[in-house]
Protein backbone atom coordinates (compact mmCIF):
# COMPACT_ATOMS: atom_id res chain seq x y z
CA UNK A 1 0.00 0.00 0.00
CA UNK A 2 1.22 3.46 -0.77
CA UNK A 3 3.00 4.80 2.33
CA UNK A 4 1.97 8.10 3.83
CA UNK A 5 5.40 9.56 3.06
CA UNK A 6 5.23 8.59 -0.63
CA UNK A 7 5.48 11.66 -2.90
CA UNK A 8 2.88 10.23 -5.31
CA UNK A 9 0.09 11.37 -2.96
CA UNK A 10 0.84 14.97 -3.88
CA UNK A 11 -0.19 14.53 -7.51
CA UNK A 12 -3.22 12.27 -7.09
CA UNK A 13 -6.63 13.58 -8.04
CA UNK A 14 -9.88 13.07 -6.17
CA UNK A 15 -13.51 13.14 -7.23
CA UNK A 16 -13.39 16.73 -8.43
CA UNK A 17 -10.58 15.82 -10.88
CA UNK A 18 -8.31 18.15 -8.87
CA UNK A 19 -5.33 17.19 -6.70
CA UNK A 20 -6.49 15.98 -3.30
CA UNK A 21 -4.33 14.62 -0.50
CA UNK A 22 -6.43 12.49 1.90
CA UNK A 23 -3.53 11.64 4.22
CA UNK A 24 -4.41 14.14 7.00
CA UNK A 25 -7.94 12.76 7.25
CA UNK A 26 -6.79 9.14 6.98
CA UNK A 27 -4.37 9.79 9.84
CA UNK A 28 -7.20 11.23 11.94
CA UNK A 29 -9.32 8.16 11.32
CA UNK A 30 -6.38 5.92 12.12
CA UNK A 31 -5.90 7.78 15.41
CA UNK A 32 -9.50 6.99 16.31
CA UNK A 33 -10.96 10.37 15.46
CA UNK A 34 -14.18 9.42 13.73
CA UNK A 35 -15.70 12.86 13.55
CA UNK A 36 -18.52 13.31 11.12
CA UNK A 37 -16.55 16.12 9.48
CA UNK A 38 -13.68 13.74 8.64
CA UNK A 39 -16.01 11.33 6.91
CA UNK A 40 -17.82 14.18 5.19
CA UNK A 41 -14.56 15.46 3.75
CA UNK A 42 -13.61 12.03 2.42
CA UNK A 43 -17.07 11.56 0.91
CA UNK A 44 -16.90 15.01 -0.69
CA UNK A 45 -13.34 14.81 -1.98
CA UNK A 46 -12.96 11.17 -3.02
CA UNK A 47 -16.28 10.96 -4.85
CA UNK A 48 -18.19 13.68 -6.65
CA UNK A 49 -21.25 13.00 -8.81
CA UNK A 50 -19.93 9.65 -9.98
CA UNK A 51 -16.36 10.86 -10.45
CA UNK A 52 -13.44 9.29 -8.63
CA UNK A 53 -9.69 9.60 -9.09
CA UNK A 54 -6.39 8.01 -8.22
CA UNK A 55 -6.52 9.49 -4.69
CA UNK A 56 -9.82 7.66 -4.26
CA UNK A 57 -8.26 4.35 -5.30
CA UNK A 58 -5.14 4.88 -3.19
CA UNK A 59 -7.33 5.57 -0.13
CA UNK A 60 -9.16 2.24 -0.34
CA UNK A 61 -6.36 0.05 1.12
CA UNK A 62 -5.91 2.53 3.97
CA UNK A 63 -9.64 2.69 4.72
CA UNK A 64 -9.79 -1.11 4.75
CA UNK A 65 -6.74 -1.33 7.04
CA UNK A 66 -8.21 1.28 9.40
CA UNK A 67 -11.54 -0.57 9.59
CA UNK A 68 -9.74 -3.88 10.10
CA UNK A 69 -8.05 -2.40 13.19
CA UNK A 70 -11.29 -0.93 14.54
CA UNK A 71 -13.47 -2.66 17.09
CA UNK A 72 -16.55 -0.65 16.10
CA UNK A 73 -18.81 -1.14 13.11
CA UNK A 74 -19.11 1.96 10.94
CA UNK A 75 -21.03 2.08 7.68
CA UNK A 76 -18.84 4.87 6.26
CA UNK A 77 -15.74 2.90 5.23
CA UNK A 78 -17.78 0.12 3.66
CA UNK A 79 -20.07 2.50 1.79
CA UNK A 80 -17.27 4.79 0.64
CA UNK A 81 -15.01 2.03 -0.67
CA UNK A 82 -18.03 0.44 -2.36
CA UNK A 83 -18.87 3.73 -4.05
CA UNK A 84 -15.27 4.10 -5.21
CA UNK A 85 -15.18 0.55 -6.58
CA UNK A 86 -18.54 0.89 -8.34
CA UNK A 87 -17.60 4.22 -9.89
CA UNK A 88 -14.19 2.87 -10.92
CA UNK A 89 -16.08 0.96 -13.61
CA UNK A 90 -17.82 4.06 -14.91
CA UNK A 91 -16.71 5.48 -18.22
CA UNK A 92 -14.73 8.67 -17.75
CA UNK A 93 -13.07 7.66 -14.50
CA UNK A 94 -9.35 6.91 -14.63
CA UNK A 95 -8.15 3.33 -14.65
CA UNK A 96 -6.63 1.88 -11.52
CA UNK A 97 -2.89 2.69 -11.67
CA UNK A 98 -0.69 -0.36 -12.30
CA UNK A 99 1.42 0.43 -9.23
CA UNK A 100 -1.70 0.16 -7.04
CA UNK A 101 -3.37 -2.94 -8.53
CA UNK A 102 -1.97 -5.54 -6.11
CA UNK A 103 -2.60 -3.49 -2.95
CA UNK A 104 -6.10 -2.65 -4.16
CA UNK A 105 -6.86 -6.33 -4.89
CA UNK A 106 -5.53 -7.38 -1.48
CA UNK A 107 -7.63 -4.71 0.23
CA UNK A 108 -10.77 -6.08 -1.38
CA UNK A 109 -9.84 -9.59 -0.24
CA UNK A 110 -9.49 -8.18 3.29
CA UNK A 111 -12.96 -6.60 2.98
CA UNK A 112 -14.44 -10.10 2.77
CA UNK A 113 -12.73 -11.03 6.03
CA UNK A 114 -13.56 -7.89 8.01
CA UNK A 115 -17.03 -7.66 6.53
CA UNK A 116 -17.93 -11.12 7.76
CA UNK A 117 -16.53 -10.16 11.17
CA UNK A 118 -18.46 -6.88 11.31
CA UNK A 119 -21.77 -8.18 9.94
CA UNK A 120 -22.09 -10.27 13.10
CA UNK A 121 -21.90 -7.10 15.22
CA UNK A 122 -23.91 -4.76 12.98
CA UNK A 123 -27.34 -3.74 14.20
CA UNK A 124 -27.85 -0.62 12.10
CA UNK A 125 -29.69 -1.38 8.82
CA UNK A 126 -27.45 1.07 6.94
CA UNK A 127 -24.32 -0.67 8.25
CA UNK A 128 -25.72 -4.09 7.34
CA UNK A 129 -26.46 -2.94 3.78
CA UNK A 130 -23.05 -1.24 3.41
CA UNK A 131 -21.19 -4.32 4.66
CA UNK A 132 -23.15 -6.75 2.50
CA UNK A 133 -22.62 -4.57 -0.58
CA UNK A 134 -18.89 -4.35 0.10
CA UNK A 135 -18.59 -8.11 0.62
CA UNK A 136 -20.37 -8.74 -2.68
CA UNK A 137 -17.95 -6.37 -4.38
CA UNK A 138 -15.02 -8.08 -2.67
CA UNK A 139 -16.25 -11.37 -4.11
CA UNK A 140 -16.21 -9.80 -7.56
CA UNK A 141 -19.97 -9.47 -7.93
CA UNK A 142 -20.09 -5.83 -9.02
CA UNK A 143 -23.75 -5.74 -10.06
CA UNK A 144 -25.03 -7.30 -6.84
CA UNK A 145 -22.69 -5.16 -4.76
CA UNK A 146 -23.87 -2.02 -6.55
CA UNK A 147 -27.51 -3.00 -6.08
CA UNK A 148 -27.11 -3.61 -2.35
CA UNK A 149 -24.82 -0.66 -1.68
CA UNK A 150 -26.81 1.90 -3.66
CA UNK A 151 -30.38 0.88 -2.82
CA UNK A 152 -32.13 2.56 0.04
CA UNK A 153 -34.90 0.91 2.07
CA UNK A 154 -37.70 2.29 -0.12
CA UNK A 155 -36.02 1.05 -3.31
CA UNK A 156 -35.60 -2.40 -1.79
CA UNK A 157 -39.26 -2.38 -0.70
CA UNK A 158 -40.34 -1.36 -4.22
CA UNK A 159 -38.21 -4.08 -5.80
CA UNK A 160 -39.61 -6.75 -3.49
CA UNK A 161 -43.21 -5.63 -3.96
CA UNK A 162 -42.99 -5.54 -7.75
CA UNK A 163 -40.73 -8.53 -8.36
CA UNK A 164 -41.78 -11.15 -5.85
CA UNK A 165 -45.14 -9.94 -4.51
CA UNK A 166 -43.68 -9.13 -1.12
CA UNK A 167 -46.22 -8.81 1.65
CA UNK A 168 -46.28 -7.80 5.31
CA UNK A 169 -46.04 -11.50 6.14
CA UNK A 170 -42.41 -11.48 5.05
CA UNK A 171 -41.56 -8.56 7.34
CA UNK A 172 -41.59 -10.82 10.37
CA UNK A 173 -38.15 -11.25 11.96
CA UNK A 174 -36.55 -14.65 12.28
CA UNK A 175 -37.76 -16.18 15.57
Amino acid sequence: MIAYDDKRWEGLKGGYKLPYDPRPILRKLEAGETAESAWQELWDELHHQGDVGEASYASVPHLVRIQAQSSTVDWNPYALISTIEIERHRSGNPPLPKWLEEDYRQAWQKVIEIGTRDICKADNPLAVRAILGAVALGKGNVKLGAFIAHSDASEIDNFLETRIAWSEYYNQPVP
